[in-house]
């Protein structure tokens, strides 16, 4: 069993060494308890539970640490995909719902997977999700005094299952600022993929990765006999013609993980029982 998980890129919130210590322990936490989680649960579960955890904390631009856009709401978008079945469901631009992750696993079991906007919002609260503001003081006071971030914030895991299945999920807040109804990588295939062969999350600007078709590439390029660093090597060099900002992680069939970014750092931990990684 192997899990890796990301954050986003650590210049999106804070230079700080108090913020990077605390991420650094927030993903060594989550990425454990997930991988406890995942000696009992599928590959699906786990991302999705993995996922939530990191909504849940407001050091991350997920869930209730979600950015604020130029008009002054914040709308959501996540995804998750099963390798084995080859089923991705997402929600974009969702609002007032703490885990849009979840939204997007219980779109699983349905013909009509990805949602946006209203729609999206009104499936969640038809199925059980109360509106839950998730405004933080820090945001709105970014808003106000207009600091834009980076836009490179989002959170993703990628998990291999003791029966070599694979699954992904990504979820984020937005970049920050951006105008309404825009739409990020993260519920897309150029941000979330995954096949039998590999599974692979994105984060940073959401319109490099998907000029890119970033998770595609490198989950093709796999199943076509590509090494993981191989396929990755490929697949960054492709982003360089336009300075692309990209981050990702991913997990092959084999059991293989790898990480990589090209405007360093992005926020990451991995687990496999024995050998655990984290963002320095």
């Amino acid at each position: 069993m192997k899990l890796i998980i990301h954050g986003g890129f650590f210049s999106e919130s804070s230079t700080s060494n108090e913020t990077k210590i605390a991420k650094q322990g927030a993903l060594e936490q989550i990425v454990k308890d997930s991988y406890d989680y995942l000696k009992s649960h599928s590959a699906v579960e786990t991302v999705v539970f993995a996922v939530s955890l990191l909504e849940d904390n407001e050091l991350f631009n997920a869930g209730i640490g979600s950015q604020i856009q130029s008009d002054g709401k914040i709308r959501m978008s996540a995804a998750i995909m099963d390798g084995e079945t080859q089923k991705m469901s997402g929600v974009i631009n969702i609002e007032e719902v703490k885990n849009p992750v979840q939204v997007a696993q219980i779109l699983m079991e349905y013909d009509d997977r990805v949602l946006g906007g209203s729609g999206a919002t009104k499936f969640a609260r038809k199925n059980g999700f109360e509106v839950f503001s998730t405004e933080i003081p820090q945001r709105r006071a970014e808003h106000e005094e207009k600091v834009k971030s980076l836009g490179t914030g989002t959170v993703g895991c990628v998990a291999f299952d003791q029966n070599g299945k694979i699954a992904v999920a990504t979820s984020t807040g937005g970049k920050g600022f951006e105008v309404p109804g825009r739409i990020s990588d993260s519920a897309t295939v150029a941000g979330n993929y995954a096949n039998a062969f590999c599974g692979v999350s994105l984060t940073g600007v959401g319109e490099d990765i998907m000029s890119n078709a970033t998770a595609t590439k490198i989950v093709t390029r796999v199943t076509d006999g590509f090494s993981l660093e191989e396929a990755f090597a490929k697949t960054f060099n492709e982003l360089k013609p336009y300075d692309g900002f990209a981050g990702a992680i991913a997990i092959d069939s084999k059991g293989n993980v790898y990480h990589q970014d090209s405007h360093p750092s992005m926020v990451f931990a991995s687990f496999d029982g024995d050998t655990f990684e984290v963002f320095e």
